[in-house]
């Protein structure tokens, strides 16, 4: 009986003894987790102080804080690395010189997500806490002392941005970088050669010499501007290299069409902070380029590529890879611009303010799109010299605004629209003779000293060809009344007017008023001849025209062919098969028959349709102190190739619209005959 009492005795001690060893043990290995848990979470806030504060004397002799928190910043740094989370997976081990903890490192880096799951952390007591044994393998996993970390990046390759024919607008191609090697070019003639490197590159020479100022190395390259290989201002600077006249090469965005393509096209810059951090996520870096305005931003998920990347452990003459990426060149987009056409067209406008926009009637490309004046986007990947700056402050920056995809007051070029719907609803009979007398005319009292004026009076009455010939705003404010505003405003819908636009490039919005209504029976009549507060873009006046040359539809406008290469109908069925021979010939008669008010609008060789068209920007009817835009929209209804659109600021006392339409005339002859 006492034999079993004392062995019961010895059980319970035994028990009683291993429940606190195992108790000491948990708690032990439970502190030393919360160690852990604290260690990485001051990691994934880069707060490397912090970190090294946790390490053990001896890490600490080990290595100092300064090269610890070095070494984590300039390596988490260069891989990019963010994101970072921590996860125990494996069994933690308790023994006499403390606690092992295995875990994996998750992370967001230079190559994409980065899953590390060798990671091995010791944590051993002292000073009354757990602190971390450190070597280099809590940076990476195998990890050695004299170990070099490497990032190399290769570039990916942007897209380039071709023509209708395959030609190339923008792509990645040589650039060349002017510079100094100052151990060479202060042994002798230096002022000398500063004048004439300044003048060689129209450049200040207050440039230079600060940037030979800055330099304390002779033998550090300083550069002064990127430029094009072809660009005549190298030809006196180069094989000087032994005056210390440097010519180096790299890889740069070039540009081909010249300043006709510039508001189209864009350009790329160097990434912005902010434009970094609102790309984050998306593969950019501090060094990374990015489109700044064109198709070069609208198109920049596209054109640009995803860099290769590799992250590695450099050991002696061994390379351990840790992670990589392989390189996606950008895809190219092919636009249905015909760069021919497009020269054209900058070449007429000939430095004037305005904008164009041609298309295929029959196919809805855009085969060209001008804004003017322009840039040539090569200055903004290579530099800007003295004369293009004194450029720029003349003509008050005006290149700065992208005109084409602007909407205006479109004048009298809206006439082709009331007379469509006018006839398509019945209120105009084109045969039909219409009195009216004098320059000025209203319908009664009620719009009290408010006239509609007209330019010409032709002393009887008027049918649907004589109007259109006349530009008779009188018969046009008419016929907007007779239609009311419920019809005249679905007809104006019918043609897209305040309708989104599908197309890709962001254009500004149309708009049929300012509140879309046309209650007041006087905007209503402004609007029927163009005035009021209706707004268009250049390609929606060249649009309303392809209606003349396509059966009486529009096709769906398309610019970039690479991603949109199908012909669609926009708007079907705008003029009936009946109406669209009358329709022709009242604007056909205007620019081709004898009388005809536009005859410098006619193509030889060719029957073309047309309207010009003056928009009055003033504040009251009284105003004489406003200014006038000038419009010009010509088409093919025969051969259906072309149909333009031109409008040209600031046109009065100069011959109102009248400074448009040879423009477009040439460009039309240009076009058909060539």
């Amino acid at each position: 009986m006492k034999y079993k009492k004392h062995l019961k005795s010895v059980i319970v001690s035994a028990l009683v003894f291993t429940f606190m060893l195992i108790s000491y043990g948990c708690s032990g290995i439970s502190k030393a987790e919360k160690s852990f848990n604290n260690f990485t979470e001051k990691w994934a806030e880069s707060d490397y102080t912090a970190m090294y504060e946790m390490l053990t004397s001896e890490s600490k002799e080990y290595i100092s804080e300064e090269d610890f928190i070095s070494r984590y910043t300039n390596i988490f740094s260069a891989i990019e690395a963010k994101n970072l989370s921590f996860e125990i997976n494996g069994d933690k081990v308790k023994d006499d010189n403390g606690v092992t903890i295995p875990f994996k490192l998750t992370m967001d880096t230079i190559t994409g997500n980065l899953s590390l799951d060798d990671y091995k952390v010791s944590l051993v007591k002292e000073d009354g806490s757990y602190k971390l044994n450190w070597d280099e393998g809590l940076i990476f996993p195998n990890m050695l002392k004299d170990d070099k970390l490497r990032v190399s990046i290769t570039p990916a390759k942007r897209g380039d941005i071709l023509d209708k024919d395959g030609q190339l607008l923008a792509t990645d191609g040589t650039i060349n970088t002017v510079g100094i090697y100052p151990a060479n070019f202060n042994k002798a003639n230096f002022q000398e050669k500063i004048s004439e490197i300044a003048k060689a590159l129209d450049i200040s020479e207050e440039n230079i010499t600060t940037k030979l100022e800055a330099n304390t190395n002779p033998e550090h390259f300083i550069p002064l501007v990127d430029i094009l290989p072809n660009d005549p201002k190298l030809n006196s600077l180069r094989n000087r290299e032994e005056e210390g006249i440097i010519i180096n090469s790299k890889i740069g965005r070039v540009y081909l069409g010249g300043e006709a393509f510039g508001r189209l096209i864009g350009y790329v810059g160097n990434i912005t902070a902010e434009e970094l951090e609102e790309n984050k996520d998306k593969g950019y870096n501090d060094t990374s380029l990015i489109g700044k305005a064109g198709l070069e931003q609208v198109y920049e998920d596209t054109l640009k590529g995803e860099d290769a990347a590799e992250i590695y452990i450099e050991r002696d003459y061994d390379k351990i890879t840790i992670a990589s990426k392989e390189v996606k060149d950008g895809e190219n987009i092919t636009l249905s611009i015909d760069s021919a056409l497009q020269q054209k067209v900058y070449s007429e406008m000939s430095g004037e303010k305005g904008a164009a926009t041609a298309v295929n009637p029959k196919t809805g490309e855009v085969i060209a799109m001008v804004s003017a004046p322009s840039y040539d986007s090569n200055i903004f990947t290579t530099y800007i010299s003295k004369t293009q700056k004194a450029k720029w402050e003349e003509n008050d920056h005006a290149d700065e605004l992208n005109r084409f995809n602007k909407v205006y007051a479109p004048g009298s070029t809206m006439k082709l629209l009331t007379s469509i719907i006018g006839v398509e609803n019945g209120v105009i009979d084109p045969n039909a003779n219409i009195d009216i007398h004098g320059l000025k005319w209203q319908p009664d009292s009620s719009w009290g000293d408010y006239k509609i004026t007209r330019v010409i009076d032709p002393g009887r009455p008027i049918n649907l060809k004589d109007a259109a010939n006349f530009s008779d705003n009188i018969y046009y404010a008419q016929v907007a009344l007779d239609l009311g505003s419920e019809k005249f405003i679905k007809g104006l819908k019918d043609f897209g007017i305040s309708e989104e636009l599908s197309f890709e490039y962001p254009m500004e919005s149309s708009q049929i008023s300012n509140d879309g209504e046309l209650s007041k029976d006087i905007l209503l009549a402004d609007t029927g001849y163009g005035q009021g507060e209706v707004m268009v873009t250049p390609l929606h006046v060249a649009l309303f025209y392809t209606t003349l040359a396509n059966e009486g539809n529009i096709m769906q406008p398309r610019l970039v062919t690479s991603e949109n290469s199908e012909a669609k109908v926009w708007k079907e069925g705008l003029i009936s098969k009946d109406n669209l021979p009358t329709l022709v010939e009242a604007f056909t008669a205007l620019v081709n028959d004898s009388g005809a008010t536009i005859a410098d609008g006619a193509v030889p060789g060719h029957r073309v349709a047309g309207k010009s068209g003056s928009a009055e920007i003033k504040k009251s009817q009284d105003d004489t102190t406003g200014t006038e835009n000038g419009w010009y929209a010509s088409v093919d209804p025969d051969s259906s190739k072309i149909s333009m659109a031109m409008i040209i600021e600031d046109v009065k006392g100069r011959g109102g619209s009248h400074v448009t339409v040879p423009k477009v005339r040439n460009v039309m002859d240009y076009y058909l005959n060539r």
